[in-house]
């Protein structure tokens, strides 16, 4: 028989005498998203349509807690795409690095499935609302 040092993979589908376990795109997707909002530096999820949109649904009470992130699943494994606005003063790549491993932590140990790949795009960057005088300021928090 031959060794493999390899983690043997688990399934979406789990099936025991019991039942079976789905999980579901959406499900990953707010994993994921949950994740990537927890990150310092993360200022919000989506690109300005989305975000728009995002408030519209947030106004008549449906919030959209995926916005900006997509995932792919699989029989075993999962692929997320993260899209999101960095705060002003965040080192971009590092952002995306820590977004990127929050993701992976996230998304395996809570669905158990394996994470193939997490594509992080920064689409924007917030500096701050607009002060009195129509001069953008830094946003202090």
């Amino acid at each position: 028989m031959p060794s493999s040092s390899a983690e043997p993979e688990r399934p979406l589908l789990s099936v025991d005498a019991t039942g079976r376990t789905v999980i579901h795109e959406a499900a990953v997707a707010k994993v994921a998203a949950a994740a990537a909002r927890e990150v310092r530096g993360v200022h919000s999820l989506g690109t300005a349509p989305s975000r728009a949109l995002g408030a519209i649904r947030d106004a008549v009470g449906q919030p959209d807690h995926i916005a900006g992130v997509r995932a792919e699943v699989g029989q075993t494994q999962a692929a997320v795409d993260v899209t999101l606005v960095a705060s002003y003063g965040v080192p971009l790549q590092q952002l995306a690095d820590q977004v990127r491993a929050a993701v992976y932590r996230a998304v395996e140990e809570l669905t158990g499935l394996k994470v193939i790949e997490v594509n992080v795009e920064i689409a924007d960057v917030f500096i701050g609302e607009a002060r009195h005088g129509g001069k953008p300021g830094i946003e202090v928090q």
